[in-house]
């Protein structure tokens, strides 16, 4: 998630060392960490570590890929024990319909950052071209609304009150559309998506800026590979670039076991192409995860992921953990010929 604030320079006179509670010091310790002149810069939307299993949270071109109905519900509770940290919550529903050339998507999310929130919610349509016996290509978008929030009780100031602060809990609202293609056949899959592509200018004030939107570009690609009659292999990465941030790269590898068990991880790093004005102490190393899903029954998908930071936090144990639940409406080995590989 990146989450933009702008406040004046008597925001930085707030940060001193008789905070009332330890969460406050916490929080605004961070802040100090990497603002610098006002300005925090991280990520705007949510990060996951599971979206190989569930396209949709990075490209609407992905809707109706697996074919059938299909929901699945994601908690992420990043950095956890430090305070003010982020916690992620979605549900996303998808299926295909008139056979297989048209997907649709619904997404609810719900994204806590200190004293900073997000709620948003989507709906998505991909027309899909059949391109090749076995390979299609969604063409994809989303539209819906996110509304920002940030409460100022819980920036506590020495000298109260304080005029730079809000006063309770301040609502913006902004419209939201995403686009996205995404090819896949049975062995390999490629997307390319844009979001945050309108909404930004209903969030400026004079007084306040909060969670700017700023165009989001992210390039994926994945392969399935044989390593025998029960283990396959799919490597796969993500590329991420957005605006005031490094650009951020996964690599993944996921091993898949009697086409039940998945076990693998991922490395994320970020890379300072494009721009050059951020700062040096920016450590190019973030975070490795282990990853595992299981398909408990034909229907039921259940993941986990643990991921271990590799930055400035490593030190303190504050790693991340992500849950996800997803159900599919028709058992996953009626339909043969969609494996839900990707």
């Amino acid at each position: 998630m990146k989450l933009e604030f702008v406040f004046s320079p008597s925001f930085k006179d707030i940060i001193v060392s008789d905070m009332r509670t330890s969460l406050k010091i916490g929080l605004m310790t961070f802040l100090v960490l990497v603002l610098g002149s006002g300005i925090l810069v991280g990520q705007q939307l949510p990060q996951f570590s599971q979206y190989m299993f569930n396209g949709l949270h990075i490209n609407p071109g992905y809707a109706g890929y697996k074919g059938e109905p299909y929901i699945q519900s994601t908690y992420r509770s990043q950095w956890i024990n430090f305070p003010g940290a982020p916690e992620t919550f979605t549900v996303t529903a998808d299926f295909a319909a008139n056979e297989g050339t048209m997907g649709f998507g619904v997404s609810f999310l719900s994204d806590n950052l200190g004293p900073a929130r997000t709620n948003g919610g989507l709906l998505t349509y991909a027309y899909r071209i059949q391109t090749g016996k076995k390979s299609w290509l969604g063409l994809g978008a989303s539209a819906g609304f996110s509304q920002y929030s940030i409460d100022g009780s819980m920036l506590d100031p020495n000298d109260y009150p304080d005029s730079e602060i809000p006063d309770g809990r301040i609502n913006l609202f902004a419209p939201n559309l995403n686009t996205g293609l995404f090819f896949h056949n049975d062995r390999f899959y490629a997307g390319f998506s844009i979001y945050n592509m309108i909404g930004k200018k209903s969030l400026e004030k004079e007084d306040v800026a909060l969670a700017y939107h700023d165009f989001h570009y992210y390039l994926t690609a994945g392969y399935m590979f044989d390593l025998g009659s029960v283990v396959k292999l799919k490597p796969s990465f993500l590329i991420k670039e957005v605006k005031g941030a490094p650009m951020n790269y996964d690599l993944n590898a996921m091993f898949l076991f009697y086409d039940r068990i998945w076990i693998g991880g991922s490395y994320r790093s970020n890379l300072k192409i494009w721009n050059d004005n951020l700062p040096e102490n920016l450590n190019n190393r973030n975070a490795v995860a282990a990853i595992i899903e299981i398909f408990a029954t034909d229907r039921l998908r259940l993941g986990y992921a643990y991921d271990h930071n590799l930055n400035v936090l490593n030190n303190y144990n504050n790693n991340s953990h992500e849950l996800s639940v997803g159900f599919y409406m028709i058992p996953r080995k009626a339909i043969m010929n969609n494996q839900r590989w990707f």
